[in-house]
């Protein structure tokens, strides 16, 4: 396997795992808004948490990023990852702060 191919691999491998954990922070979101807070809203902002830690761990680097940086001397934010680059530029804080409103919706609805 040529490195393109390897970077194609894992660029494909990442955008699936960037998809499930967008859809993810959406259904936190979701069951916050319409009060369908489960078992399953917990998981997920189990996963999400989990995600987070993994990050630190790696610098607020993705471990795939870090792989496909032997594949890759590309500067752009989206080398390793099929998304337009203001969004691999701005992931973090986009999904962050869409994260922390579906939580803080989560605790609400639990609360009261």
């Amino acid at each position: 396997m040529t490195q393109a191919n390897k970077l194609y691999t894992i660029k494909f491998i990442h955008t699936l795992i960037w998809a499930f954990f967008v859809a993810v922070i959406f259904y936190i979101v979701y069951t916050g808004f319409t009060d369908t807070v489960t078992i399953y809203t917990w998981i997920g902002i189990s996963l999400i948490i989990i995600e987070g830690l993994i990050l630190l761990l790696f610098k607020m680097s993705c471990p795939l990023t870090v792989v496909a940086r032997k594949y890759s001397d590309s500067q752009k934010d989206n080398f390793d990852i099929f998304l337009p680059n203001w969004l691999a530029r701005h992931n973090k804080l986009i999904f962050t702060s869409i994260f922390i409103v579906g939580l803080i919706m989560v605790m609400y609805r639990t609360l009261t």
